[in-house]
């Protein structure tokens, strides 16, 4: 197999072109404790070719983590025997930006025996600017052919194909005899040199990024347009999902109604009913999330605005310890934590990416509404003050999401201020690229193949952990009474850690089953009480709780508890999984979880001192 290595600055293109040439057929192999993805995919025009795609780097010198995983791993695969080709990608309409990172190239690959092909990308855009490079010269001033392409339309790409299949040697020249002792000082000045001589007059883009800033980044127009964008992101992911999600329930409810009253075994017919389709429904509903989430965040990349964003944030987040890079996964947090710690992926930083990890969960997910909801209800009045304009039902929801969001961000600033740094964190960098389309083909692509990551890595754990907990609560005595089984039994053991709050051991095992999901807490105390479909028609068990004669402040507690705790398991497995620490997940399930008991019994305190 004939390796070709794809190499470029960010914002070059090159995904875009890795899109073109292997079909959008590729896979992503992630790097263990480092969000560094290394893209590798077939050439259909070229049987026995694969292409692998670097993450983009600004320079071969690594300056952060993230670089010099992506810059070690280039320069090991140059001693790959297999290896064949480097294509090294610039943006013709950078080249200044570009040409210093592309010299290093064909310097390293030049000391390795490997030939180098400079694509240059976004030719169309020169050309809808009647604006045009002298391919021909630059190819000589670098002594490396030059291909003129463009990843959104795809010209260019059969030439570049063309030259894969016939193996053009690496030309005997200034690349292989005196390239190869350049230092990167000399290196700067050629590429300033060839800018000046082969670049455009003036940034082409830049002026239509100048006038577009005048908006998004003006002191009151981009504020107004920021916390709209804002909204469409929150209401795809909290709204618009919805109805994908409903279908999906609604498609397993229907198979489940269909297979398993063929099954013979009652065992075996609950275990599928609720172990099997509800373990594969735990994590197929947040698919859709997933998707929609890595849509948007991927049009508002691929515009140029995520950077515009992120800068807005910067300030009022750097106070807390956070970027901000950071505001995006935060705010998708408020839908779900699952797709917001995906969104984390976008920080540069492995300090503030490992602090904005510790910020999510803290997010008042849409899981816990409906538990905010159930206990609001129970125990706070509906009654209004101001002529109607206030609720108290209302305010109470809107005081518990905005505890949730101060804890969050009160976290990150104490272990900010309180831990040494071990990642010698950079100071906040940011390129503000130029506003460009999105193209749809390739995002597509990869919400697919992020929703199908998840999936296959994440669902697994999901799926074993919910049956484990459906055989703790169905055995001994086959489902038949909860409170005596298994998971019944345990409820009694830790009921004395929850007497504190008040609580007895019913709301011990609702507690233990929300690990699952936030949601579930709701449907297990309607199990517990007898009352069925609880979680979709909550007044007959708010009844129950308020005849119940429950206190106050054990409602209050559990509203404490619920906005600190993290989340569910669904939660923990992502967290693992992006953060290659199982240790990081442990950490906060056991540092959240003693952080939400204590507030809750301070809670219960402080409410029964007060009523």
């Amino acid at each position: 197999m004939s390796k070709v290595l794809l190499i470029g600055s960010p914002n070059s293109g090159k995904s875009l072109l890795f899109n073109r040439l292997t079909g959008l057929h590729h896979k992503v192999a992630n790097f263990p404790g480092i969000t560094v993805d290394v893209s590798t995919g077939r050439l259909p025009d070229l049987p026995g070719f694969e292409l692998i795609d670097f993450p983009g780097t600004y320079s071969l010198q690594a300056i952060s983590e993230d670089e010099r995983v992506a810059v070690d791993y280039f320069e090991r695969s140059l001693d790959d025997a297999d290896v064949s080709h480097v294509l090294c990608v610039v943006d013709a309409t950078r080249l200044e930006k570009s040409l210093y990172f592309t010299l290093q190239v064909i310097r390293e690959s030049a000391r390795h025996g490997k030939p180098v092909t400079v694509l240059a990308n976004m030719m169309d855009v020169l050309e809808s600017h009647k604006l045009s490079l002298d391919i021909e010269q630059l190819a000589q001033a670098l002594q490396a052919p030059v291909l003129p392409v463009s990843g959104r339309s795809g010209k260019g790409i059969k030439a570049v194909v063309a030259a894969l299949k016939d193996e053009v040697p690496l030309p005997r020249t200034w690349a292989t005899e005196q390239s190869v002792d350049v230092p990167d000082e000399q290196l700067r000045i050629v590429a300033h040199k060839l800018a000046q001589r082969f670049g455009t007059s003036g940034d082409v883009l830049i002026r239509n990024q100048t006038r577009l800033d005048g908006i998004f980044l003006h002191s009151l127009t981009g504020g107004f347009a920021f916390f709209f964008i804002m909204y469409l992101l929150f209401q795809s992911i909290f709204t618009w999902a919805a109805p994908l999600m409903d279908a999906v329930e609604y498609t397993l409810g229907a198979a489940a109604d269909w297979i398993v009253p063929m099954i013979g075994n009652q065992t075996a017919r609950d275990f599928t009913a609720d172990a099997l389709f509800g373990g594969i429904g735990a994590f197929l509903v947040f698919v859709p999330q997933i998707f929609i989430l890595t849509f948007v965040i991927g049009l508002l990349e691929d515009s140029g605005y995520m950077a515009r964003a992120a800068l807005i944030c910067h300030k009022p987040l750097r106070l807390f310890g956070l970027t901000g890079k950071s505001f995006i996964p935060m705010l998708s947090g408020v839908a779900c934590a699952i797709p917001a710690i995906y969104a984390a992926r976008a920080i540069d930083s492995p300090r503030k990416r490992l602090l904005t990890y510790m910020a999510i969960p803290l997010m008042p997910c849409s899981a816990r509404l409906p538990v905010y909801t159930l206990l609001i209800a129970a125990f706070i009045p509906a009654s209004t003050a101001l002529g109607g304009l206030v609720g108290w039902q209302g305010l109470a929801m809107f005081v518990i999401y905005f505890f949730g969001m101060f804890c969050g961000l009160l976290v990150t600033a104490l272990v900010s201020r309180t831990t040494k740094d071990h990642y010698h964190d950079l100071p906040f960098v940011l390129e503000l690229p130029p506003y460009r389309v999105p193209s749809l083909v390739p995002l597509l692509r990869s919400c697919w193949n992020r929703s199908k990551h998840f999936v296959t890595k994440a669902g697994k754990i999901i799926f074993a952990v919910t049956v484990a907990v459906w055989v703790l609560g169905y055995f001994p005595n086959f489902g038949a009474d909860l409170g005596a089984s298994w998971l019944g039994h345990l409820g009694h053991f830790i009921e004395p850690l929850f007497a504190p709050l008040g609580l007895d051991w019913r709301y011990g095992v609702a507690i233990l089953s929300s690990f699952l999901a936030r949601e579930v807490f709701v449907g297990t105390l309607g199990t517990i009480f007898g009352i069925e479909s609880a979680d979709e028609q909550m007044a007959p068990l708010v009844q129950h709780i308020q005849n119940s004669d429950m206190a106050l402040g054990s409602g209050i507690a559990l509203l404490v508890f619920f906005a600190i705790a993290l989340q569910c398991i669904s939660t923990l497995a992502i967290l693992s999984k992006e953060s290659g620490s199982n240790s990081l997940a442990v950490k906060m399930f056991a540092g959240y979880f003693l952080f939400a008991y204590a507030a809750a019994v301070a809670a219960y305190q402080l409410t029964n001192l007060f009523t």
